[in-house]
């Protein structure tokens, strides 16, 4: 699935993905009473507006990205409506032709551990027939409980042909509680990179390993240390934007060959009708707002690539 990611990113150059990451506040009103109106005030109302937020947002960026990344707590929130409307997005996704970075952070041991990769990337059975339960390629994992709780996951990336990121330095501000803890001298994000480097060796791709990592926008001179330690490793940079990261920050988070990495934005392409930059949509044409602040960002990212 690696294969396919870089593909995708080197035929369109844009390194980056959009963060389907939906709260109602975010919803324009127009959508808000339509779903309300055939639902009522409800949970299936609810997911109602935020499937068709993001439709149109989908819609007018899906020729110009690689890939999307839903954040699948932003649906729990809803309940089971709230998971159906996950589900149709990443089938309508997957139907554009776009690679689906499931953001769901799961990290547990053994069988449970198994079902995760089960359910998020592989196949479960079901009497004499077998089903995907989401449509996914990759999704992010937690690595906290260790090779118990990867493994599972890279065992069904091999069987799927399919892709994990691993956390291994986090945009948040207190990530450093514990990721930059010292072990022997030793900063445990790094000890952690080493074991994705070790676990991407039995994931191979073409050139990149299908066990990627997440590394912060926040954290640039981390991510330029953590470029050297995993020179295989395809890094999904979240941070970027409205958590502070700038394009000329990151430009060390990639290769030589101007891949390796790709570049988050949510909030900042999926509200940008709310920023004062893009005012001139409008509340009516808040897609359009979003490819062009998908456009800028892609921009912004090539631009300071080639200055490099």
């Amino acid at each position: 699935m690696i294969n396919e990611l870089v593909k995708k990113i080197s035929d369109l150059n844009a390194p980056v993905v959009v963060g389907l990451d939906p709260m109602l506040s975010y919803v324009p009103d127009h959508i808000i009473k339509a779903a309300f109106d055939k639902y009522g005030e409800t949970l299936e109302g609810a997911g109602e507006a935020i499937w068709q937020y993001n439709k149109a947002i989908v819609d007018a960026i899906y020729d110009i990205i690689p890939a999307v990344k839903p954040q699948i707590a932003m649906y729990e929130q809803f309940g089971i409506p709230g998971l159906v409307a996950f589900n149709k997005t990443c089938e309508y996704c997957k139907e554009k032709g776009l690679v689906i970075i499931g953001d769901i952070k799961r990290g547990d041991i053994g069988s449970t551990s198994g079902a995760y990769a089960t359910g998020h990337l592989g196949k479960v059975q079901v009497g004499s027939k077998s089903y995907s339960g989401f449509t996914e390629d990759f999704v992010t994992v937690n690595p906290y409980l260790g090779t118990d709780g990867v493994k599972p996951f890279i065992d069904v990336c091999n069987e799927e042909n399919k892709g994990i990121f691993v956390l291994v330095k986090t945009s948040n501000p207190s990530s450093g509680e514990f990721q930059d803890q010292l072990v022997d001298g030793t900063p445990i994000y790094e000890l952690v990179a080493r074991k994705v480097v070790e676990w991407g060796e039995t994931c191979m791709g073409d050139t990149y390993s299908n066990v990627g990592c997440v590394v912060g926008a926040t954290y640039p001179e981390q991510g330029k240390k953590l470029r050297k330690l995993m020179p295989k490793t395809y890094i999904l940079v979240p941070g970027y934007g409205a958590q502070g990261g700038k394009a000329e920050d990151l430009v060390d988070y990639f290769n030589a060959d101007g891949l390796g990495a790709i570049v988050n934005s949510s909030r900042g392409i999926i509200t940008a009708y709310k920023q004062e930059k893009y005012a001139q949509f409008g509340e009516e044409n808040f897609a359009d707002a979003s490819r062009q602040a998908t456009l800028d960002m892609i921009e912004d990212i090539i631009g300071a690539l080639a200055r490099k």
